[in-house]
């Protein structure tokens, strides 16, 4: 006999209704946030919580802000709030600039444009340098408006290193440098899908203020958000006349030099941080990037052999999403259709780009498997659907290739 606990296992996986619950739990996230969260860290978040200003959690405040500096490749405050990439970016912002200060923001993704609207809102005085979505920000844009400033009159560039709305990868470096030698402009920028997952040297690459996010590269769960201040961005900071409160750095910057914190932070993401950085150390940096970099090899090889031109230029493809245009295809069908069949959960294109852009989330706790398993559940759905437009298995193999390179 099957027993009770029998009986309703056979059930349940004879029911349509259990047969698709069994498959939720298989769910596998291939987007650029939230991303896959190691068992390791769910284990870690799943004790009780304790006392946010008991000197056991002292302790491990004190341990992140050390892992935090490393990731962050600098000797400056990385401070946590717990809030996402967008409350960081926000505070970088306030907490450096104010009422009437001119900016220059880079405009070319959804969260390019989302900067801009944060900086108007503030009443900051915006010049936005532009790029069409799918195209880089060119360096030579920001140059050319930081050499004609001779009053010096622009006070910070606001630019996303990594767009996530389109798989492009800024050259934030050589941004940075013009910034820097015009001598006031500070460089304020979006990190949140590009940390963790490219080198983002703060100290090297001059940089002023850098925002992440908890539910990207870090391998964790939405809900905290990390911003990295210079010398010269406190220094602004003494100057900043827009209002703030819960996002005024000031407090977190006094409270974490006692490894503390200004309000209630959110104790078992604090848990889960220590795990996944220290997974992140015992991986190394180089070692990060370059699986970051073999991802997206993988992923670019196996849609050019499948047919399906990307959408970011060449060159340019971000290591932590690939973004992809087919032709002739709805892309938001051929997406929901890899989500029913495998369980796969690709990303959809935003505002104009709906229905003609997916996009293939591979950073954070991201393996070849999961590539090369993302790049075949792509390819046999296009099969299925009499899509495929070349030889089947062509894209498993480009990306087997590229993993194996």
């Amino acid at each position: 006999m099957l027993g009770i606990d029998g009986r309703m296992r056979r059930c349940f996986l004879d029911s349509p209704i259990g047969i698709r619950r069994a498959v939720q739990d298989k769910l596998t996230l291939m987007i650029p946030g939230p991303t896959p969260v190691p068992e390791t860290v769910l284990k870690a978040m799943g004790r009780h919580p304790i006392g946010h200003r008991s000197g056991e959690f002292q302790a491990t405040v004190r341990r992140t802000t050390e892992q935090l500096k490393w990731l962050h490749q600098t000797k400056s405050d990385v401070l946590v709030i717990t809030g996402s990439g967008t409350a960081a970016m926000e505070a970088g912002i306030i907490n450096t600039l104010s009422r009437g200060d001119k900016v220059l923001c880079g405009d070319n993704g959804k969260f390019g444009e989302r900067w801009v609207k944060v900086a108007r809102a503030y009443g900051l005085d915006v010049e936005v340098i532009q790029a069409e979505w799918g195209q880089p920000l060119d360096p030579d844009d920001f140059r050319t408006a930081l050499e004609a400033d001779s009053a010096k009159a622009i006070k910070a560039v606001i630019l996303t290193h990594s767009e996530t709305s389109t798989g492009v990868i800024n050259d934030l470096e050589t941004i940075s440098r013009h910034a820097k030698a015009h001598g006031t402009a500070l460089t304020i920028a979006d990190c949140v899908t590009s940390l963790g997952a490219s080198n983002v040297p703060m100290d090297a690459w001059g940089l002023d203020v850098v925002a992440s996010g908890s539910q990207k590269g870090y391998m964790l769960p939405p809900g905290l958000s990390f911003v990295a201040m210079s010398d010269r961005a406190w220094q602004a900071y003494e100057r900043s006349d827009l209002p703030k409160f819960y996002l005024d750095l000031g407090p977190y910057r006094k409270t974490a030099a006692k490894d503390s914190n200004p309000f209630t932070p959110a104790v078992n993401l604090y848990f889960g941080l220590e795990a996944a950085l220290e997974m992140m150390q015992s991986e190394g940096l180089e070692a990060i990037f370059a699986r970051h970099a073999r991802h997206r090899a993988a992923a670019q090889a196996g849609m050019k052999a499948i047919g399906l031109p990307l959408f970011a230029a060449e060159g340019y493809g971000s290591p932590a999403i690939t973004a992809v245009a087919p032709e002739g295809i709805d892309a938001e069908e051929l997406r929901k259709a890899v989500k029913q069949n495998f369980d796969i959960l690709l990303a959809g294109g935003q505002d104009h780009l709906k229905g003609k852009v997916f996009r293939i989330g591979h950073l954070g706790f991201v393996c070849d498997r999961d590539v090369l398993t993302a790049v075949s559940a792509i390819e046999a759905t296009l099969q299925s659907k009499g899509l495929h437009k070349g030889t089947m298995g062509a894209g498993v193999a480009a990306t087997a290739a590229a993993l194996n390179s």
